[in-house]
């Protein structure tokens, strides 16, 4: 789960296939979001919001009621993420633009 559509459109520049849900699109409350995951009997929701103060927020709140409704919130990546570039990069949209300095970087 992202925050919103430019987020998804980085994963899939970065190649990370698989189904995303963008927690702000279409007017989707917070209630709104929840209840779709339950709907989709999904078990597991790997929480790679944004590393911003909303982010940090989202990604607590999330995880306290997924908890509540037996889904595993799964923040391995955001955590590792976080502290890797969490005073480089504030949003999950930079990330290949990120990547990409990085890779620079390294060829010099």
């Amino acid at each position: 789960m992202v925050e919103g559509q430019n987020d998804v459109k980085a994963l899939r520049e970065l190649s990370i296939e698989g189904r995303v849900i963008s927690a702000k699109s279409s007017g989707k409350s917070f209630l709104d979001v929840l209840a779709e995951i339950e709907r989709r009997k999904i078990r597991e929701v790997i929480l790679l919001l944004d590393f911003d103060r909303r982010g940090v927020e989202w990604t607590k709140r999330l995880k306290e009621h997924l908890e509540k409704t037996r889904i595993k919130p799964n923040t391995n990546f955001w955590t590792k993420l976080y502290g890797l570039v969490g005073r480089d990069l504030k949003d999950i949209e930079g990330l290949p633009a990120y990547t990409e300095t990085l890779k620079n970087k390294t060829r010099d």
